[in-house]
This record gives structure tokens, sequence and C-alpha cells, in this order.
């Protein structure tokens, strides 16, 4: 399985000693990553400091478990999505803020990327890789 990157590209990986690119349709991981960027653009406007405060704490909290983390933050997306306008996909609003939360966690406190990052990765693959799989399909025809 490819890995599909936030800013539109593909992941790089080495063999023979060679960087090669997965075998993917480039264009049709652009067009995704475009639309997800433009969707995450609106939502990053609407999520409150607050919110993004209190998953900041949860991050910073070593006593919590990456389970308890990636429950917290599913519970946060969860509850942002009912303000999301009702004809969009739930599937993908709910994408969308995982991918901005992180974001913006990430620049609130830049040295949490590793846990953030591991953690909305697991959120993703555990929550959304077959609907990735499908919106890749979907752009492909």
């Amino acid at each position: 399985d490819d890995e599909l990157q936030t800013d539109g590209n593909r992941s790089g990986r080495f063999r023979n000693g060679e960087l090669g690119l997965a075998p993917t349709n480039e264009d049709v991981i652009r067009i995704i990553a475009a639309q997800l960027a433009e969707i995450g653009d609106q939502f990053d406007k609407e999520i409150q400091g607050r919110v993004v405060n209190d998953l900041v704490q949860h991050f910073l909290n070593e006593n919590l478990s990456k389970e308890e983390i990636t429950l917290h933050m599913s519970r946060v997306v969860r509850e942002l999505t009912r303000s999301i306008p009702s004809d969009m996909e739930q599937e993908k609003a709910m994408l969308v803020l995982a991918m901005v939360l992180t974001k913006k966690i990430v620049n609130t406190v830049p040295s949490l990327l590793h846990r953030v990052f591991n953690t909305t990765l697991n959120y993703m693959n555990q929550q959304f890789h077959n609907y990735i799989v499908e919106m890749v399909s979907a752009v492909k025809q």
C-alpha cells in the first residue's frame, strides 16, 4: 500500500540503493490532496483554540497511553463533525478534521510532532483506511 502524504506527494522508498516511487497515479493523489486541503482550510477557521489546547494537554500527559490519546482524539473529531454541513460525507469530514487538528497541535507545540503524527496516522489507519482506498479508486475512474 502506498502512503498518502498530506502535501499530495507520494512516499518514496529505497530499492537497491535508489529512490523508487511507489507505482501510483500521482495525478490522482494530487487531486485528492487538493480537495482535502481546500476543505481543511475551511475547517481550520472553525476549530476553537480551547479544543486544540485540550488536545495538547492530552498529548503532553506522559501517563496517558497511545490508545487513550487516540480515543480522546476520536471523541474530539466526532464532536467537531457535528458542526460540519450535513451535505459532506462524514468520513471525509472526520479525516480532514484529524489532519487539521494535527497541524494545529504541532503548530502550537512543535516538540509534539512525533507523538501527534504517530497517533494521527494510527487513528487514520484504524478509522479511514477503507475510505481512503475507495476515494483513490473513485478518482481513478
